[in-house]
This record gives C-alpha cells, sequence and structure tokens, in this order.
C-alpha cells in the first residue's frame, strides 16, 4: 500500500533549488487538482480572484490534500492591508502560498506579515499594454531591466517568482542570481519549476496553443463528442416519454392487486 505523499513546504522547496526541475500545474476544479495529485505533479496553482474561485479553494485542497498549492491573488489589490488580508484568507482556505502580480510595495507588505508570496517576472498578462503580447528580456537593457525587477522581488521577501516568455538562457543565468524558486513559464528548463496550466496540457479550448505549450490531449474535441451525446440522449428521453416507451415496467415499483383493490375500496366508500 502506497503512503501518502509528503506535502512540501517553502523551507522544502528552497531546499530542493538547483538540485531539480519541479512540475508544476494550475487547475481550475477540483478533478484536475486530484488527478494532478494522482498523477505526481510536485506544485499547483490555482485563481483566487472571484468570488466563484474563493469558493472553489477549498475544494481543491480537499481533492489534492498532499499538494502545495499557490493561489493567484486578485488583480488591482488597492493597498497594502487589503493585501494582507486577501493573503491570510488564502491561507485560511487552504493555499500553502500567495501568488501576486502586484508591485514588490504590495508584496513585502504580506511578506512582512510572513505570509509566502510569489511575485511575476518577464511577460505579466496584466500589464501587457505596456509590453505587448512578446517575449522580454531580448535587448541588453530589457535583461538588466529583468535583473533589477529579480533583485526588487527578493528584497521585498517573495521567495518564488513566476517567470514568463523570457529566454531559456538568459532564465537560467537569472536563476542562478537568486534565492528565489523561479517558476518557468515559456522560460525553458534552467529554472526551479515547469509551470503549464492544465488547459494547455489537456488542449481544452479552441484557440491557437501557445508557442511555449504542449497539449497531451485533445479535450475540446472530446467535450464536443460529449455535449453531442447528452444533447442526443436527452432526446431520445423526451422521444420515449412522448410515444409512451418510458417508462417500462422494469422502471416501476407495484403494489399487489388485493392490497390496491382493498384501497380503492376504502377510499371509494368514504367519497361522497
Amino acid at each position: 500500500m502506497l503512503r501518502p505523499r509528503k506535502k512540501y513546504t517553502v523551507y522544502d522547496l528552497q531546499q530542493l533549488k538547483g538540485k531539480r526541475c519541479l512540475t508544476h500545474i494550475h487547475v481550475k476544479s477540483p478533478e484536475e487538482a486530484a488527478a494532478a495529485e494522482a498523477a505526481g505533479v510536485d506544485l499547483m496553482s490555482c485563481s483566487f480572484d472571484s468570488p466563484e474561485a474563493q469558493a472553489r479553494l477549498p475544494q481543491l485542497v480537499a481533492a489534492a490534500p498532499n499538494s502545495f498549492l499557490s493561489a493567484a491573488s486578485p488583480h488591482g489589490l488597492a493597498s497594502p492591508a487589503e493585501a494582507i488580508r486577501v493573503g491570510f484568507r488564502a491561507l485560511e482556505l487552504g493555499a500553502s502560498s500567495v501568488y501576486c502580480s502586484a508591485s514588490p510595495f504590495m508584496i513585502e507588505a504580506m511578506a512582512r506579515e510572513r505570509i509566502p508570496v510569489v511575485g511575476h517576472l518577464g511577460l505579466v498578462p496584466r500589464h501587457v499594454t505596456w509590453t505587448g503580447y512578446r517575449a522580454l528580456g531580448r535587448t541588453v537593457a530589457e535583461a538588466k531591466q529583468l535583473h533589477q525587477r529579480l533583485k526588487d522581488l527578493e528584497n521585498a521577501g517573495a521567495y518564488s517568482a513566476e517567470l514568463e516568455l523570457v529566454p531559456h538562457n538568459l532564465a537560467r543565468f537569472l536563476s542562478s542570481q537568486t534565492k528565489m524558486i523561479l517558476m518557468s513559464l515559456g522560460s525553458g528548463s534552467g529554472c526551479d519549476t515547469q509551470f503549464l496550466f492544465s488547459d494547455d496540457i489537456l488542449g481544452d479550448y479552441a484557440e491557437r496553443l501557445p508557442r511555449h505549450a504542449k497539449a497531451y490531449r485533445n479535450f475540446l474535441e472530446e467535450n464536443r463528442r460529449l455535449q453531442g451525446e447528452r444533447i442526443a440522449a436527452f432526446s431520445e428521453y423526451i422521444a420515449d416519454v412522448k410515444e409512451g416507451r418510458f417508462p417500462e415496467r422494469c422502471h416501476l415499483v407495484e403494489l399487489d392487486e388485493q392490497l390496491l383493490q382493498e384501497v380503492i375500496d376504502s377510499v371509494g366508500s368514504s367519497v361522497k
């Protein structure tokens, strides 16, 4: 019988830096969380940026009780006090750490309260109006700027940072320049974790797959097939009801005829 695996702590992750690349999946449902844990993924992350996502977090934790799970805070935190409140709420609901793409100013507030915080470097989807959707760090100026931002996050107290769409050789260098756990999303294999979204791995959407991602299944087609099967099953049920084919005798419970007659006689005699 397999024993439950040990759940990572931030301390464990820090001890693993530079020793091996951890696997990391962003999950969106309890089913995906359970599957990721069963498959043996090292780390997970999830959204925590809406009431629905916040209500779902305990379900994800219950589905993968032995997994390290980071919860992504809402965009637009208005103050350090709000950042701290959101961070502690995520931890109270079972998150192992909190992802935050806000400035080092916000991250420092959470880190001062000993909330484990993951920052974000490189392409930040919430900030693309300043950069466009593209890889960052392909010039000397941008690479130096990334290094400075890495140090800003480190000095703010982040224990980790997601590194999105950065040249792989630059990402490897940056990882060697920090004690933070660097999580590679499209930034090569030289970081401390390799990060993909479940939607990409499962092929669960119609848009073109990002260059940095790989689809291992075609859930979009499977979900379309299942939707067709739902429609067909519902249509057959409706037809059976209309044409008297459902319910059949095997679907029914029957009262003994003699007992039924006694009921009819009894009820009938009382009707005026």
